[in-house]
């Protein structure tokens, strides 16, 4: 490592350091159309498909905590992840290569627990496990997914391509995710307090043990769980899309939040835009669990992330058709670039959108 000139990763953030390392690359082969910067690169091969490729790397302790995500559910959730880059491409998945970095706690049928999770989440989306690898790891489990998949010739959506008037649209709802995160956090701070406290007062059990007897009570609060630990990457509103001869001018999956994601759309697409609070979709669980814990429901939404929706917009003449679309909200419209990204409020006030989504990379 170099020692003097230090920079720190922190100073750049995660997009700033991926901006930083690959500002200067410039792809060499024919074959390949797009490569960093979008949720997938794309790649031209004979034939009339476009080729999409994506990756993504989940750490322990900085993208998920097994002292609550079981096993199945952490491979359910990797795949979903990288399937979710191909539909925000809108392409379709096929093939997934899986690399795995494992400690000595592991076994191996908490291996075979995370691949029935993966498989299961394969399965449902049509994709084939064709590889991957496996290696020792000193710092807790890693796994690296890269998923390949396939687009018509000229149907590969882009982050770039939004226009003026444009209609913002989004999929399902938002913050549930984040809700159901903030959820299991708290229960498992009760969970270590109460383990400081059976230890001062002499109790010892192994952990298996006291993870057994931790049975926090869920019951009304299912709906956030289920979106945190078994996100569904959005298949069915491509198709539906498609169905609807809708061809989306821009598009990206919310895996850091709403502000964030559409704030990347209108970067690279060059414009500004308009969203209203009023509009943006809520499950009622979500606004529930936001009052217990005393959060503005609309910050959860605009930053929680993890939601694995479909942010995309489309032209204004697409608004009969993708108001009659299930599942599907009209949030707000592109402007010009000038006017810059704001959310509108519920009282007409007009504040600026900041990209505070989740940034692993940050102090």
């Amino acid at each position: 490592m170099q020692e003097t000139n230090r920079t720190e990763i922190s100073t750049l953030g995660e997009f700033g350091l991926i901006k930083h390392l690959t500002e200067n690359i410039h792809p060499k082969n024919h074959t390949t159309i797009r490569g960093v910067g979008d949720d997938c690169a794309v790649l031209q091969y004979p034939g009339e498909k476009q080729i999409l490729v994506t990756n993504d790397l989940l750490m322990e302790g900085i993208h998920f905590d097994l002292t609550y995500v079981p096993l199945k559910h952490l491979g359910y959730k990797a795949a979903m992840v990288n399937l979710s880059d191909i539909y925000a491409m809108n392409g379709m998945p096929k093939q997934m290569v899986v690399s795995l970095a494992l400690g000595k706690r592991f076994c191996v049928e908490d291996m075979e627990e995370f691949y029935a999770g993966l498989q299961i989440a394969c399965d449902a989306h049509g994709v084939d496990i064709v590889g991957g690898d496996t290696t020792p790891s000193l710092t807790g489990l890693a796994i690296s997914i890269t998923c390949i998949g396939e687009a018509e010739k000229g149907h590969v959506v882009y982050r770039n391509g939004a226009k003026e008037t444009d209609l913002i649209c989004v999929s399902g709802d938002l913050g549930a995710a984040y809700m159901g995160l903030q959820l299991l956090e708290r229960e498992k701070t009760v969970f270590n307090q109460q383990l400081r406290e059976n230890q001062r007062n002499g109790q010892h059990a192994s952990r298996e043990e006291e993870l057994r007897q931790a049975q926090p009570d869920f019951s009304g609060k299912e709906y956030l769980l289920e979106r945190q630990l078994k996100p569904e990457a959005r298949r069915d509103i491509i198709e539906a899309l498609d169905a609807s001869q809708i061809r989306p001018t821009a598009m990206i999956d919310v895996s850091d939040g709403l502000s964030s994601e559409l704030m990347h759309i209108c970067s690279q697409s060059g414009v500004g835009c308009r969203i209203y609070e009023e509009r943006i979709p809520l499950d009622y669980q979500t606004a529930v669990m936001a009052e217990e814990l005393n959060m503005n429901v609309t910050t959860c939404a605009l930053n929680g992330g993890e939601d694995y929706e479909l942010l995309f917009t489309v032209p204004i003449g697409d608004h009969e058709k993708i108001s009659q679309m299930k599942g599907i909200s009209l949030i707000g419209h592109i402007t010009k670039p000038e006017l810059g990204c704001a959310l509108i409020t519920r009282d007409g006030n007009e504040f600026e959108l900041k990209a505070q989504g989740w940034n692993p990379l940050k102090d």
